[in-house]
């Protein structure tokens, strides 16, 4: 059995070798790295990690269909619990081994930006502030949960418990359709604080959801799409 960090990456050529370098001197498993198509030369420097997992889509098929794909990858290998975390230098991997084992007490653990613990770098845009409230006491108002961002994607799961979420949406409203799915399956969810770090305003979601009520809007049709879903399949296994 190991452990693994898997790595969704997109046209990350100026920070991807810095980021790698950084997880293996803090974790000992297995690096898995979806490649979404870059075509910026992240491919040519992911070819200088050798002992690195890669998984390349021939074309761009979305932050959430990256994070799936890295999942069965690492269930795949046996990987008993699994981190994720952005390759873009906003997600400390000092904070892993604190992750993995706090995993002892919850199905998921998810980073949160805006604990009173989270220290902060630069400020965050005040429409990804919005959409995230919005999201997230949708979330909490569902499930109870008192979390304080839904959005951040340095996680860590319990293979078991990842293996009962029916994870199915590409784009970057996964991690809308990840909570319903946790609340279907009764999940416990603990929070845990890491640095709100924005250092690049100019940073595009794309497919029109630069625009912030669109964004919301797409995240708001997921949100209803899963919770469709998992209200035909409710179950509670934990707190």
């Amino acid at each position: 059995m190991t452990d693994a960090v898997v790595l969704p990456v997109y046209n990350e050529a100026p920070t991807v070798a810095g980021v790698l370098e950084a997880v293996r001197e803090q974790f000992g498993g297995t690096i898995i790295v979806v490649d979404d198509g870059s075509a910026d030369g992240t491919q040519e420097i992911l070819a200088g990690f050798p002992e690195v997992v890669t998984l390349r889509h021939a074309d761009n098929r979305g932050y959430g269909r990256s994070l799936i794909d890295g999942f069965h990858v690492a269930l795949d290998i046996g990987a008993r619990r699994i981190v994720t975390m952005d390759c873009d230098g906003q997600h400390e991997p000092r904070h892993i081994p604190a992750f993995l084992d706090a995993l002892d007490e919850a199905d998921i653990v998810s980073g949160s930006r805006y604990l009173p613990e989270s220290e902060t770098f630069g400020e965050a845009p005040a429409d990804r502030v919005r959409v995230n409230a919005v999201i997230t006491r949708m979330v909490n108002d569902l499930a109870g949960w008192g979390i304080t961002d839904a959005f951040c994607g340095f996680k860590a799961y319990r293979s078991d418990a990842l293996r009962t979420l029916r994870l199915t949406e590409d784009g970057y409203g996964m991690p809308v359709e990840l909570w319903v799915e946790a609340w279907r399956c009764g999940l416990a969810v603990r929070e845990l604080p890491i640095e709100r770090i924005y250092c690049d305003h100019d940073r595009r979601f794309g497919g029109g959801l630069d625009d912030p009520d669109a964004r919301l809007a797409y995240y708001l049709a997921v949100w209803e799409r899963a919770l469709e879903r998992a209200r035909h399949g409710r179950r509670v296994t934990g707190g």
